[in-house]
């Protein structure tokens, strides 16, 4: 019981001490609730002014699967996407940042921006109790919403992550996004500079992949 005590405790000093060395701040979760609720409110506004409809698909016929996200023993591909018990999930409409591109950290030190996605993905799971929902698969990776359970608290894990800026709201090869509530919550958190949004040369993970797809198209 000692040995995994002293485990558990290891871990979390060294994801903090990567969060540190990636010169970005994590922040207390229950302090940013009070932040992400506004956003949502604001994203459903304005979802209701602009005619907008959910974006997650009705079941037909059965409900989807449930499943919680284990603290431990999680595979970390991306600050989106996640491998559990050998399936690999990806969270709906959600954009990480994208490894080898790099950011500058408050110290004035280039950082890896993908690298700096997964250290607060991967803190957070460790911090909040997740239950997901599989949408719909595509290839060897499947769709999911997740929501985050931290004391009597309960919210959209992609909400968190993109109010807090180390996501960003996936969009079309338009440019439009999957999920407008999204959208706002990342204009929220570029407008408040949180998180990556601090980064004067933030590579922002959605333009380079929309670049891409206009060259080879």
């Amino acid at each position: 019981m000692r040995r995994f005590r002293y485990q558990q405790i290891l871990r979390r000093k060294t994801e903090r001490m990567l969060l540190i060395r990636l010169g970005v701040a994590r922040g207390p979760l229950l302090c940013a609730f009070a932040v992400i609720a506004a956003s949502i409110a604001d994203a459903r506004r304005a979802d209701s002014a602009n005619g907008a409809v959910p974006v997650t698909p009705a079941p037909k016929n059965a409900p989807f699967p449930v499943f919680d996200v284990p603290s431990t023993g999680v595979q970390f591909q991306t600050g989106d996407t996640w491998t559990q018990g050998g399936q690999t999930f990806r969270l709906y409409a959600v954009q990480s940042c994208i490894r080898g591109t790099t950011f500058t950290n408050a110290a004035g030190i280039k950082r890896d921006c993908g690298e700096a996605s997964i250290a607060y993905f991967a803190a957070l799971i460790k911090d909040a109790k997740l239950r997901c929902t599989a949408l719909a698969p595509s290839g060897s990776v499947t769709f999911a919403v997740c929501a985050a359970h931290i004391g009597g608290q309960t919210l959209d894990l992609g909400t968190i992550l993109i109010t807090q800026g180390f996501a960003f709201a996936a969009t079309d090869p338009r440019g439009k996004p999957v999920n407008f509530q999204y959208a706002v919550a990342e204009g929220d958190a570029q407008k408040n500079r949180r998180g990556l949004w601090a980064s004067p040369d933030l590579p922002h993970p959605s333009a380079i992949l929309r670049s891409a797809y206009q060259k080879a198209h």
